[in-house]
Parts: structure tokens; C-alpha cells; sequence
């Protein structure tokens, strides 16, 4: 059967039985990228919800369930996608050889398969805590009407950001057991970095989507699409940003006075988040770089928008790791200040050198 155009050379499909194959490409195991974006959203809500209290084993194992149900529920949700948009798949170029667009297995074989496949995500839901299990509910029905968005509002990509990073706010309940003011920012964060990427993704399909009706932030923006995305992309990191800043500033002043932190002062507060700040800080500049070299990218030529989309796994990962290192930076400083003699050690060594202004 022939590969779409955007599916990716020599995956995992041209190893697997012939007739696997169909069910794995209405998946899209050809196109790894969406189990990469759906999941690391869970991650950095993980990694934002352990600010406050550092990574134990159980990160682990909730590690491996967002691994099992990114793969489960995005291919489900790609299966709901392509059985309501057949008809329209098969007029557009790069979409025409779906499996369900130029019938290489029926309505009915894909239903079957969607069904599989949420067997496995209700296996993955009934594994996490239990509040977290209804917040993952509640984005049941954002699944359900992302298919039908493009044909009613110009706006389906943020539709897409506000169901694809919900994913924000399970992995964070489901270390924390509630959701916070910085889990909801850093949803938002995430939303506006999908609106940018899905934008660029959009931008290869214009032409196609023009001709049949399809709406898309691409069309609507037109030639100011790269200066859209730019500003998308800001946002984004600002908010990023504005997120961790307000976990840490609340996980420390709910510190204060409490047993094991007697010594915590509030005057001492902005150089702690400061420092667990920096920490995270050069990470977090490489994704925000990696996020202007693509909106330089397009505008320059004619660039390869499936290639740029691509790359936002990178940008993903990096604010893993810039989350991550805030997480230990704080469990670090937290050992040294309750542990040590602060006022000797880093008063005298090292903070009055970075902050003189303050004493």
C-alpha cells in the first residue's frame, strides 16, 4: 500500500506483517512525532508537580503509563479523525493515501481498531490516581469534536492545543492530587506553542484546504502566518516561564515557619527561587532559540514545514530538562539551607556575591 507523504522513511510499519500495516499507519506509527507531542505535555506537568517535593519511584512508573497511553490515545484519536475526514483525506495530496482514504480497510475494520485501542487507554486511565483519572475524563469530549473544528472556525489549532496538552494537567495531578494557578498557566504555555507548531504544520496543506473549504490558522493568517507563529511561540515561553516561577514562589512560602524550615525567612525567598530559576535557565534558552530558528526558517525559501514540526520533539524535551533541573536545584538548596549553616556558608560564599544589592 503506498505511504503518505508526510510519513516518515523506513519506520517501524515496514517491519510489521502486510496486514498490520493499515491499522498501524491510522495510527500513524509512521509518524511518531504526535506520541512525542501528546506525551511530553504529561511529563512537563509531572516535572512541574515535583518542584515542590523532588522525583520519587512512582515518576517512573507514571513515566511508562504516558508512554502506553500517548501511543493508545493518539492513534485513537487519529482513527476518530480519519474515519469522520475520509472523504476529505482522499482530495488532499498529502493525506490521499490513508488507509481509510484510499480503502485499504473498511469504516467498520477501523472502528474495530479504535475500539482496541481505547481498551488500552482505559487500561492506562484506571492506573493513575484518582483524581487525576477526572481530569483526563474531562478531555473526553475535546477529543470528540477536534475532528469537526477545521470545518466550523478558523481556529482548529487552538482547539488542538487546548485537547493535545491536557496532558498538563493529569501529570501534574497526578503527583500533587490538585491542580494549581502554574499548572494551569503552563497549560496555557503549552497551547500557545501547539497553536504555533500546528500553524507551520497547517501551512503545508493551504493549498489543498483552500480548494475544499477546510479552515486552519494558516489560511486565516496567510502571508503573516511566520510573524503569527513568532508571537505564538513568545508567548508560549512566557508563560513557560511565569509557570515555574509561580510553583516554586508557592511551594516556598508555604515553607516558611513550617517544622524543618524554621530557619526559612521570606527575605530569603526570591534569592532560593532565583537560584532553582537559573538552573533550569539554559535549557529553557536553547528551546526558546530552537523556537526563533523555526519562525526564521519560514521565511526563507520555501521551507520544509513537515521538517520544522518535526523538530518541536527537541523544543519539548528541552523544557523537560529545564523543568527538571529547577526540581533538583531546589531539592539541593533546600539540603544545603536546613542542613547547613546558612549564614556562613552561603551568605559568605556565594549570595552575597550574586545578590549585593539585597544586604
Amino acid at each position: 500500500m503506498p505511504q503518505p507523504l508526510d510519513a516518515i522513511p523506513n519506520s517501524i510499519i515496514d517491519q510489521a506483517p502486510k496486514s498490520w500495516r493499515p491499522y498501524l499507519q491510522l495510527s500513524r506509527f509512521d509518524r511518531p512525532i504526535g506520541f512525542w507531542l501528546l506525551g511530553l505535555p504529561c511529563v512537563m506537568g509531572q516535572a512541574l508537580g515535583r518542584i515542590g517535593e523532588g522525583f520519587a519511584k512512582y515518576d517512573l512508573f507514571l513515566l511508562a503509563l504516558w508512554l502506553l497511553g500517548a501511543i493508545a490515545m493518539r492513534g485513537a484519536g487519529c482513527t476518530i479523525n480519519d474515519i469522520i475526514d475520509r472523504d476529505i483525506d482522499a482530495k488532499v495530496e498529502r493525506t490521499k493515501n490513508r488507509p481509510l482514504a484510499c480503502g485499504a480497510i473498511s469504516t467498520k475494520q477501523a472502528a474495530i481498531w479504535l475500539g482496541v485501542q481505547l481498551l488500552v487507554g482505559l487500561g492506562v486511565l484506571l492506573a493513575l490516581p484518582q483524581m487525576a483519572q477526572l481530569v483526563a475524563l474531562c478531555a473526553i469530549p475535546l477529543v470528540i469534536a477536534y475532528p469537526f473544528m477545521k470545518r466550523i472556525t478558523w481556529w482548529p489549532q487552538a482547539w488542538l492545543g487546548i485537547t493535545f496538552n491536557w496532558g498538563v494537567l493529569v501529570g501534574y495531578t497526578a503527583v500533587t492530587g490538585t491542580i494549581s494557578l502554574a499548572a494551569v498557566v503552563f497549560w496555557l504555555g503549552a497551547v500557545f506553542w501547539t497553536l504555533g507548531y500546528d500553524t507551520i504544520y497547517a501551512m503545508s496543506d493551504v493549498d489543498d484546504d483552500a480548494l475544499i473549504g477546510v479552515k486552519s490558522t494558516a489560511r486565516r493568517f496567510g502571508d503573516k502566518a511566520p510573524m503569527w507563529v513568532g508571537w505564538f511561540y513568545f508567548v508560549s515561553m512566557t508563560l513557560f516561564a511565569l509557570a515555574a516561577w509561580l510553583e516554586l514562589d508557592s511551594i516556598l512560602v508555604s515553607r516558611c515557619g513550617s517544622p524543618g524550615y524554621e530557619t526559612f525567612s521570606y527575605t530569603e525567598l526570591p534569592k532560593i527561587s532565583a537560584l532553582a530559576i537559573y538552573a533550569g535557565l539554559p535549557a529553557f534558552a536553547l528551546a526558546a532559540l530552537h523556537l526563533y530558528k523555526q519562525k526564521k526558517l519560514l521565511g526563507y525559501g520555501s521551507p520544509d514545514f513537515i521538517a520544522i514540526f518535526r523538530s518541536n520533539r527537541t523544543v519539548g524535551l528541552r523544557i523537560v530538562v529545564a523543568l527538571a533541573c529547577i526540581v533538583f536545584a531546589l531539592w539541593r538548596l533546600e539540603h544545603i539551607y536546613v542542613s547547613w549553616e546558612w549564614n556562613n556558608f552561603l551568605r559568605g560564599l556565594l549570595w552575597n556575591r550574586c545578590f549585593p544589592e539585597i544586604y
